[in-house]
């Protein structure tokens, strides 16, 4: 049996409900984080968001907003696609 792609819905500031393939999730200095690909867009770029909680306890996903923060989870992640190259 083929592992099956996961596809969520995310909404946008406007209101606008795109989906996107989740490709990985990795963990960073003790943080979760989703690598996405679009679904239905041309581009191939990924997005990386966070995981985090709202007031409720309701799992949320954000955008990375410390560049720094950004760099690390996108160079482990670029490490982990090396290092299954390889294997």
């Amino acid at each position: 049996m083929t592992e099956q792609e996961e596809v969520i819905t995310l909404v946008d500031e406007e209101g606008a409900e795109h989906d996107f393939t989740v490709v990985d999730i990795i963990n960073v200095d003790g943080s979760e984080y989703a690598i996405l690909l679009p679904v239905e867009e041309e581009n191939d770029e990924a997005i990386i968001l966070k995981f985090t909680h709202d007031d409720e306890g309701n799992e949320l996903l954000v955008d990375i907003e410390d560049d720094e923060e950004w760099e690390k989870v996108a160079d482990a992640w670029e490490e982990m696609l090396a290092e299954e190259e390889v294997e």
